[in-house]
């Protein structure tokens, strides 16, 4: 398994529209994806920090690297208008020996 890590800022006060321009605009696209298996998103628990971590997991890191070479800059444009910094994209192979029940569920 291999996973896409993203963070990045959004802008103040954007949090719901980028929420819905996500599960209606950009979940149907991935979902399209081969190999694409989940997004795990995380927002910070205080009010007053922006920065956001947004994981997808993916079969293989050939799948990944295709998705961010032939959909992602469209899902890139569908996200900029909440954006406040750059999203810095980081790849990293998923060690499934260690979460055997994570990928249980998401076989499942």
């Amino acid at each position: 398994m291999f996973a896409r890590i993203l963070e990045f800022e959004l802008k103040h006060e954007k949090k719901d529209e980028f929420v819905r321009t996500v599960k209606s605009e950009v979940l149907p696209i991935m979902k399209k994806q081969v190999g694409f298996l989940e997004i795990l998103p995380f927002f910070p628990e205080k009010a007053r920090e922006e920065k956001v971590l947004n994981i997808s997991l993916w079969a293989t890191k050939a799948d990944a690297e295709r998705y961010e070479r032939e959909t992602y800059p469209k899902v890139h444009d569908l996200l900029k208008p909440y954006l406040a910094t750059t999203i810095a994209v980081k790849p990293y192979t998923v060690e499934t020996k260690l979460c055997e029940h994570f990928v249980e569920a998401l076989a499942a």
